[in-house]
Parts: C-alpha cells; sequence; structure tokens
C-alpha cells in the first residue's frame, strides 16, 4: 500500500480516500479481502485507532463490510461501487471548476483545453 499522506487532511479520511480510488480503478475487487486493521496500521505506520476509524467510516459508507471473525472485504454491492467513482469524478470537477472559475473563461473554450490535456494533444506547433 503506497499511500502519500498530506499535513492537511485527517489521516483516517486519507485512507478511506485511498481505498476509494483503489475501487473505483478495480484494483480492489468486489469481495476482496483487504488487510486487517493491525496490519493497515503497521503497513502504513499510523496508530491503530486510526485504521480502526478508517475502517469504521469505510463499514458506515458501505465501501467494506466484515463477518463475524472473517477478514474484512470490499463491498459487493455494484450501485455502492458505481457511486464511489461518480464520487470522485464530481469531487475532482467541483475542485476544477472552483479554481477556475474566478478567470472567466468561455466554457466552450475550457472544454477544448480539457480535451487537449486530457487526451495528449496539447503539442504546439512552432
Amino acid at each position: 500500500m503506497n499511500v502519500k499522506l498530506n499535513n492537511r487532511d485527517p489521516v483516517y479520511l486519507q485512507i478511506v480516500r485511498y481505498f476509494k480510488e483503489k475501487i473505483a480503478i478495480g484494483e480492489f475487487e468486489p469481495g476482496e479481502e483487504i488487510p486487517s486493521r493491525r496490519e493497515l496500521a503497521n503497513r502504513m505506520k499510523i496508530n491503530p485507532n486510526t485504521a480502526q476509524r478508517a475502517y469504521k467510516e469505510m463499514e458506515e459508507q458501505g465501501l467494506i463490510y466484515t463477518e463475524k471473525n472473517h477478514p474484512s472485504k470490499i463491498t459487493t454491492d455494484k450501485m455502492t461501487l458505481g457511486m464511489v467513482r461518480e464520487e470522485l469524478l464530481v469531487e475532482a470537477v467541483d475542485t476544477f471548476v472552483t479554481s477556475v472559475r474566478s478567470i472567466n473563461v468561455p466554457v466552450d473554450e475550457l472544454l477544448d483545453l480539457v480535451k487537449e490535456k486530457y487526451t495528449g494533444n496539447d503539442d504546439k506547433e512552432a
């Protein structure tokens, strides 16, 4: 697990976001076992209580589930899995729009630039 933690956001929320990103890109498969709370804490060198809080948050959001004495697993609920990807996308777009809105760029110009950057066709001809 290669999570780059920042100093701005609570660590447990950064862990939740990491799991969401891995779920969204398919790196964590539905029904896949995830590390125990203690194992995650050891791997990431964080307090076990922080790992517990992250898992609790993910369970409340329906991202993971734990059955009795078995390891926690990624949800298999297709609706939840779809919502994870949409949530991350909406969050990224909201952040982007907020940051560029003050520049007053016409939407068509902005969309063209986004398409160029996204597809990698932003090479300028001299």
